[in-house]
């Protein structure tokens, strides 16, 4: 490796930050490497928190802000802006490296523009599963990326199905499993203070749009919230994400604000997420993090409807469809005691071996002209 490196990394969203903030973090400590933060989408939505301040509140040497959303706010124009933005910056601080991670549009519009300009560009957990538009995404992005950091072998062994070269993907586990175990988080009680959360025991709620059921989305979240309520238990509300559909969510939130059994928050802190997950109840919504972080901490989670369809998942996630009666079956028949952790994603060193692969050669001479490699019986 011959000097030091400008490493671009591109976040829109609370959840793909909490993912790449380890990986940031050590390349700050690192002479040979200097990392660029490229901040967008929902971080610069007031609605959704302003969740920006949590990435100023890092104090990273570069942070760039950049406002990609639109009056119509349909997924195809946020592409096109964030592509028109996101090529000027790199033009500007010509990175040797773009990093990705995820499925969202966001991630789709860095890639293209890395693979347009020459640039390399490497993908955060591609290789998985979903249920709706996030999988095409998400395997259109694998496929302009030259690198890839995936969560585990089976990730590993899909992107070679999909013509990657196995040289070129690193198993580094989920990111976000280095600070769910961390020593520097807070405790539940800071957490609740910082949130005025008054509840002694909660489960927490996470719901998002699946933009190709956008017709049934109104009575999906209204039979949510009506088996929530008839349930009798007390539940941490966090606003969705902001694809096609999220204002039809927010009305139902908003149904229920002055409801005692509800605290209703449009984000919060990646770190006080995590604790507030590591003592809830239970998890419930079609969140990502109901079969991901939860299992990990081994909190019972029950996965609503299609969006994380043929996700990895343990047997502490519970799936059921968007039916009332349903959801509250699932949720007063939860077992009492906590799942055992299954280890499907990573030990907590993610941000080492990412560290460790930008240190190798083999990396920075990797043909930036993309090879497919046949899989043949």
């Amino acid at each position: 490796m011959i000097g030091i490196k400008k490493i671009a990394f591109l976040t829109g969203t609370r959840a793909d930050f909490g993912k790449i903030k380890s990986l940031i973090q050590m390349l700050v400590e690192h002479d040979g490497f200097d990392p660029y933060v490229f901040a967008t989408g929902m971080h610069l939505i007031p609605i959704y928190g302003d969740t920006i301040v949590e990435i100023e509140r890092c104090n990273f040497p570069h942070l760039y802000r950049f406002e990609n959303f639109t009056s119509e706010n349909t997924m195809d124009l946020t592409l096109a802006k964030t592509i028109e933005g996101f090529s000027a910056y790199v033009k500007e601080v010509e990175p040797d490296l773009i990093v990705v991670h995820g499925d969202r549009v966001e991630a789709l519009a860095a890639a293209t523009v890395g693979a347009l300009n020459n640039i390399l560009v490497a993908h955060i957990e591609g290789g998985e599963l979903s249920g709706t538009i996030d999988e095409l995404i998400r395997h259109a992005v694998s496929k302009l990326c030259h690198v890839h950091y995936v969560s585990n072998i089976e990730a590993k062994n899909r992107l070679m199905q999909m013509g990657e070269l196995p040289q070129a993907i690193s198993v580094i586990g989920s990111p976000d499993v280095d600070i769910m175990f961390s020593d520097q988080l807070p405790d539940l009680e800071e957490v609740k203070n910082y949130y005025d959360i008054d509840f002694k025991e909660y489960a927490i709620c996470m719901f998002h749009p699946v933009t190709t059921e956008v017709d049934l989305l109104k009575d999906q979240i209204y039979a949510l919230r009506d088996a929530m309520i008839e349930s009798g238990k007390n539940y941490l509300i966090i606003y969705p994400n902001n694809d096609h559909g999220s204002s039809i969510i927010l009305d139902a939130w908003k149904s229920i604000a002055s409801h005692k059994q509800f605290r209703i928050l449009p984000s919060l802190r990646f770190e006080y997420f995590l604790v507030a997950l590591k003592y809830a109840s239970f998890m419930i919504g079609n969140s990502s993090a109901g079969v991901r972080e939860a299992p990990y901490y081994g909190i019972p989670s029950i996965n609503i409807g299609s969006r994380q369809l043929n996700r990895v998942t343990s047997s502490a996630v519970i799936n059921v469809n968007a039916d009332k009666k349903e959801i509250l079956e699932a949720i007063l028949n939860l077992p009492e005691e906590r799942f055992e952790i299954e280890n499907t994603f990573g030990s907590g060193n993610s941000a080492t071996l990412f560290k460790e692969s930008l240190e190798s050669d083999d990396l920075w001479n990797l043909n930036h002209q993309k090879q497919f490699l046949d899989v043949r019986p």
